[in-house]
């Protein structure tokens, strides 16, 4: 594995580049805990169209968490993999084939695991937690044991998932495609964050109304929208409950005991 300091991108933050199995190089961005303590490590997967310089705000709060974030990038889809897409076709046409590629999930894949395997070598806690954004969702998903239409099997590899903008059944999921997940999830979504093809927000709830009970969370944020997930547009309030329920997730995981131990104005939470 190929571990190259890139340069520090901004205050906090360090570039560095890995080499995945394939020996295919992968950005990612790493945070580090600003705490004196690792608590575990965070690996953060981005959107179609995203990369490893976006979701500071998620970056910075599992850092100043104590975690060891990391934005790690998806060659496979990316930016380009986007533009090489919707060539010849409309956007929702190019992320609709985008998402539905195995390659592209079997590319992330493979970053997670380099980005994980590296992070850890960082920190003496051996908590990791994934979590993802939209594409991102959808590989949270399929990592924490969720049936799919790709033929896509991970065995779980991480003590929680947090699955931001997750879809219901549809092109990736069939239906009840979420039953046998075991592990700690939490879920958000907005009552503005449309799926793909103008889906209403409330197709995001399946996954977490499909689950058994057993520290699964789902968290509606009023107003936010799909791309204040990421950190766009008038996206303060959801960057800020978004952390805040994060926190109280991760806390109740920790203390075996997944009951939020503050209130979380502006948000309507569920937990099963």
């Amino acid at each position: 594995m190929l571990i190259q300091l890139v340069g520090t991108a901004a205050i906090g933050r360090e570039l560095v580049a890995l080499q995945r199995q394939d020996s295919k190089p992968v950005l990612a961005m790493v945070y580090r805990p600003k705490a004196n303590e690792c608590n575990g490590v965070a690996i953060i997967s981005h959107g179609a169209g995203g990369s490893e310089q976006g979701y500071n705000y998620l970056g910075s709060a599992m850092s100043s968490f104590g975690y060891l974030a990391i934005v790690v990038g998806h060659p496979e889809s990316g930016l380009q993999a986007v533009k090489e897409q919707i060539s010849g076709t409309t956007l929702g046409d190019g992320l609709a084939k985008l998402i539905t590629e195995p390659k592209a999930y079997q590319g992330r894949f493979m970053d997670i695991a380099v980005a994980k395997e590296w992070a850890q070598g960082q920190c003496n806690s051996k908590v990791a937690v994934l979590m993802g954004h939209s594409m991102g969702a959808a590989t949270v998903m399929m990592e924490a044991g969720a049936r799919n239409k790709l033929n896509i099997s991970e065995a779980p590899k991480f003590n929680a998932y947090i699955a931001i903008s997750p879809q219901g059944s549809g092109l990736i999921f069939p239906e009840n495609a979420w039953s046998d997940i075991n592990q700690p999830v939490l879920m958000l979504t907005g009552t503005q964050d449309k799926e793909l093809g103008g889906l209403s927000w409330e197709t995001r709830t399946e996954p977490f109304n499909n689950m058994k009970s057993g520290c699964k969370w789902l968290g509606v944020i009023d107003g936010a929208t799909h791309m204040n997930f990421a950190g766009q547009g008038q996206s303060k309030k959801t960057e800020t409950l978004t952390a805040q329920v994060i926190r109280e997730f991760l806390n109740g995981v920790q203390a075996s005991d997944c009951k939020p131990l503050n209130q979380i104005s502006g948000m309507t939470l569920s937990i099963k």
